[in-house]
Order: C-alpha cells, then structure tokens, then sequence
C-alpha cells in the first residue's frame, strides 16, 4: 500500500481541466496514470468511480464521507479524478471540517474551483498542480506541486522508498509549500 490512509478516486476522464491537458505534451496529465493499469485493467475499478461521481450528488454523501474518514489519521482526495464543481469542493471542505483530526490532502488542477483562502480549513492542504513538467510555481495559490524530470529537484521520496510513502507526510503538511514528484 503506497499511501498512509484512505483515499477517493474518482473517474480521470471526467476530469474537466485534466481532460484538456492529458491531451497536451509536457502536461502532468499527458499519459495519465488514472487512464491505464488498474484503474482500466479491471472494469469493477472504473464502475465504482463512476458510482463515486454520481453519489457527490446525494444529501447523504458529507455524512456518509464523515462516517468513512473520522478515523483515518491521513486522507488523500482523488489519487484519480478532480474536483468537479464549486459544490463539490463546498461538500469536501465540509467533510474536512467535520474530520477535525483527520489531515487531507488534495491535489487539483481545477483553478476554477478553489475556495476563498480562509474558507479552507486547518486540517486540509490543497496543493494546485503545476500544469507543466518542470514548470515554475505559480502564484496563483499558497501551496503547490509540480512534476519533474530531473531527480535533482524531486522532493518526494517515493521513488527510493519502493514507490510507498512510508513515513513521510510532506504532501500533507501545510509548512511545505511546494511538493515536487518525479515524473512515472
């Protein structure tokens, strides 16, 4: 298992910024990883993203991602998929504020969607991703990541590590405010 809890995938290819640029070369969302290996291998996996997408829409789903995530230490949002919607990203901050002792991490290219800073709670770090390999950080937001060819400026340790966090939790520390992967 490579990540230190629970996370929420979501169907890639309902992404609505990641749709345009997995069509660009030198984006990170050229050659998807959520668009190949087990998130199409098995039809079971692509099914219940689908189901994930259509159950943001029910009344219940704040309370039943509550249920989920209350005692995890570490929740990851969309290891595949964005951010779909203004409410969308209204719903997650609102399970964020409910899991006051969970950390979330979310990675986004959805620009569109971001809240008001200080409508993002403590307990939740959104990182606006780069939409260039080796592209400069922007200023767009407070807290970034970016993906990288040269080994050099890698900040994650995944790669030495047999591909698994371990014991790092960078992605979800608010400290750092940039988070550099390798390029996979």
């Amino acid at each position: 298992k490579k990540m230190p809890g629970l996370s929420y995938s979501l169907p890639a290819w309902e992404c609505k910024t990641g749709s345009k640029l997995r069509k660009v070369p030198g984006s990170p969302c050229y050659g998807c990883y959520a668009l190949k290996g087990n998130y199409t291998r098995y039809p079971a996996i692509k099914a219940a993203q689908y189901r994930r997408l259509e159950a943001i829409n029910s009344p219940l789903w704040v309370d039943a991602m509550v249920t989920v995530i209350k005692r995890q230490k570490y929740f990851r949002w969309h290891d595949a998929g964005d951010v779909q919607s203004s409410e969308h990203m209204q719903k997650i901050l609102e399970v964020c504020r409910k899991t006051p002792n969970t950390k979330h991490w979310m990675p986004t290219q959805e620009r569109q969607f971001l809240p008001a800073p200080e409508e993002v709670p403590a307990n939740l770090v959104i990182r606006l991703s780069r939409s260039k390999i080796d592209g400069p950080a922007g200023n767009a937001w407070s807290h970034d990541s970016g993906v990288t060819t040269d080994d050099s400026k890698r900040t994650c340790p995944a790669p030495t590590q047999g591909g698994k966090c371990l014991d790092c939790r960078v992605c979800w520390n608010k400290d750092i405010k940039s988070v550099i992967y390798g390029k996979h």
